[in-house]
């Protein structure tokens, strides 16, 4: 039993390197080539974990050898256009100015049903309201509207918004995000004094984040309610 823990956690370790080596696509949409080495570099590593007398070596070898493959395609990918089109494939449109191309549908074996299903995850209850839906390489579904039916920006209203920029956490679970302090020019005692305007020390924090236009949520542990000062 330890030694059968012991080969998994290993395994385990080696898996979540060699994922995170992949890159952060890797968790979440899947090209058709990256879906395939997932897969293989899973079935690689449960062999080794359950059976006592396949060495390690026999798991973790092959794991690497898919991570030199994952690494040789991706460059392909990135060096060659045509490369590309034949790994990974090109988008179908699949609504083509508010018209069901059914040639396509057919050829990507994609159903009525499901179209409409992927135009409901997006938003979008009525076809009529649709202008183009395009099939991507990683098999989501982009839904582009008409004019008419996309939601109202303020440029269209002939406003121009004040710039946000991006909200940095401060505290996280009572810890400190120094390197976000060195981000936006502060340092620890700047924070101790915003914390103090929340009858709070960092350690009390659940969560404290600042925007672009200085303002600070601040929400202590155990409790419901949040506070924002400026």
């Amino acid at each position: 039993m330890l030694i059968t823990f012991v080969r998994t956690i290993i395994l385990y370790i080696i898996v979540l390197i060699v994922m995170r080596m992949m890159g952060k696509r890797e968790i979440g949409q899947l090209q058709p080539f990256e879906l395939a080495i997932s897969i293989m570099i899973a079935d690689l590593a449960s062999v080794p974990m359950t059976e006592l007398g396949i060495p390690l070596s026999n798991g973790i070898i092959p794991i690497l050898g898919m991570l030199f493959m994952h690494m040789i395609i991706s460059f392909i990918n990135i060096k060659s256009v045509n490369m590309r089109k034949i790994i990974c494939g090109k988008p179908a449109i699949l609504i083509y100015r508010g018209k069901i191309e059914e040639k396509t549908l057919r050829k990507e074996r994609f159903t009525v049903n499901e179209l409409q299903e992927r135009l409901r995850g997006n938003n979008v209850y009525n076809i009529l309201d649709v202008e183009y839906a395009i099939l991507e390489t990683n098999g989501e579904v982009t839904v582009i509207q008409k004019p008419e039916k996309r939601n109202v920006i303020p440029e269209d209203l002939g406003i121009t918004p004040e710039y946000e920029g991006i909200p940095y956490d401060l505290i996280v679970d009572g810890k400190i995000m120094y390197e976000n302090l060195k981000k936006i020019g502060k340092d620890y005692k700047w924070l101790e004094k915003q914390i103090k305007n929340f009858a709070a020390k960092p350690q009390e924090i659940l969560l404290a984040t600042i925007d672009g236009k200085n303002q600070i949520f601040c929400q202590k542990k155990g409790e419901k309610q949040s506070c924002t000062k400026k």
